[in-house]
């Protein structure tokens, strides 16, 4: 019985007294972000592990999300579409993409997190943390392409394949932007998530006006009357 008075007594003074003993900011980040033990542990376990082979690897997988990479194929999507006179498709992508992505970086703006890791042998980013810039790319990238896709294929199994090859390349961005130390866990999956809203907004939204545009070209159009005036 003494024993267990003991422990209760000790718990009690460790909840009590165990602010005491951290950093404001510490506690400040705790209440405003209930996930802040896992987000810096996870960050934390790879920053420990991290060698010069491992951020080779990991370079390789980021560079799906780069702005390089995005950039590159946006503009030969740009040019397929005038090409086929894509219209539509064309104001998709524009406003799906880029627009996201501009989202994104006004969120961070005005979430002003900083980043797991700041300084060290691999650290070669600048800017603020929530969201993730390249899996939030990567997610509207190549989740778009995915909703041009889909229509077109036939089989179950095409449709499979390319919604697990879609959602592997998300995954390894967001997965090599943790491992690095250029994002906590968090801003990965927030960025999965606003990219996956923003996309499904579009895609609605997109259909919307398509199906009114339907409407008004298959419309009767009212008849057309001809006054003819005669003069003397």
């Amino acid at each position: 019985m003494t024993c267990v008075c003991t422990a209760l007594d000790f718990i009690r003074f460790s909840v009590i007294n165990t602010p005491l003993f951290l950093p404001v900011s510490t506690l400040l980040a705790a209440f405003t972000n209930p996930f802040w033990g896992a987000d810096h542990g996870v960050a934390t376990w790879f920053h420990q592990r991290l060698t010069p082979a491992f951020v080779t690897i990991l370079h390789a997988f980021t560079e799906f999300g780069s702005g390089e990479w995005i950039g590159i194929v946006l503009f030969a999507l740009v040019l397929f579409f005038v090409w086929k006179r894509f219209w539509p498709s064309l104001v998709m992508l524009i406003i799906a993409v880029p627009g996201g992505m501009l989202l994104n970086e006004w969120l961070k703006l005005a979430v002003h997190r900083q980043r797991p890791f700041v300084e060290g042998p691999y650290v070669d980013w600048s800017g603020y943390s929530f969201a993730s810039g390249h899996t939030i790319a990567a997610t509207l990238l190549y989740g778009q392409l995915l909703l041009f896709l889909l229509p077109l294929l036939k089989t179950r199994h095409s449709r499979v394949i390319c919604i697990f090859s879609a959602a592997s390349l998300v995954f390894v961005v967001g997965f090599s932007r943790v491992a690095l130390g250029a994002h906590f866990l968090t801003d990965v999956l927030a960025a999965m998530f606003f990219g996956t809203i923003w996309l499904m907004l579009c895609m609605v939204l997109g259909k919307s006006m398509q199906r009114r545009t339907v409407a008004l070209a298959t419309s009767p159009q009212p008849a057309q009357t001809c006054a003819v005036k005669i003069g003397h």
